[in-house]
């Protein structure tokens, strides 16, 4: 049997610079784009400037007739665009250690769109008036999966089986996924 379940919210976190170079768009909230991204720029806006995109997503899954010992999958699609396509990189799913909101930016390209009303996540902040510990996001390593991309233009499928079932024995665990590059992709001195 084959279920299918669909995001009840995602988002693109980043600490990209605006098209200033200057001002890091930390606050920007893409909550309800049509896409998500992941990313690393290196020296954009200075010799050894980094900068990152995440993305969190969270699904609502029932448990109820689904065997115990069933396999749980992370399936997402390649967009294809217009940009620079990487290769040869590792992404990393991990779960989500605190709640988080969506909120309801658009903006990926100018990183205009500040948390609205204070609802939504970003680099900063994961609610209203509730910071991540870590910038970036709070993530738990145990249990995390990876996936390498050879051209870049392949879709992520994961087995997050071991996540789920820490979520399946306490439900209240569940706050999703954070996508990111790897560790050492981040902070490599390269794009």
């Amino acid at each position: 049997m084959i279920k299918r379940y669909y995001a009840k919210k995602d988002n693109t976190i980043t600490n990209a610079f605006q098209e200033n170079l200057t001002t890091r768009a930390t606050g920007s909230n893409m909550g309800a784009s049509d896409i998500l991204e992941v990313f690393s720029i290196y020296g954009q806006a200075s010799s050894t400037s980094s900068e990152l995109a995440r993305t969190l997503i969270e699904f609502d899954p029932t448990y109820a007739g689904i065997p115990s010992n069933a396999k749980w999958y992370l399936k997402m699609f390649n967009a294809p665009h217009s940009q620079t396509i990487p290769s040869n990189f590792t992404l990393s799913v991990s779960a989500v250690s605190q709640s988080w909101e969506e909120g309801y930016g658009i903006d990926m390209d100018y990183y205009e769109d500040e948390t609205k009303d204070g609802v939504g996540s970003n680099w900063i902040n994961r609610a209203s008036g509730s910071t991540w510990t870590t910038q970036g996001g709070d993530y738990l390593e145990a249990n995390a999966t990876s996936k390498y991309f050879e051209t870049g233009l392949e879709d992520l499928e994961v087995d997050v089986t071991s996540i789920v079932d820490v979520w399946r024995g306490d439900s209240s665990l569940n706050y999703g996924f954070g996508i990111a590059l790897s560790s050492s992709h981040e902070s490599e001195a390269k794009s």
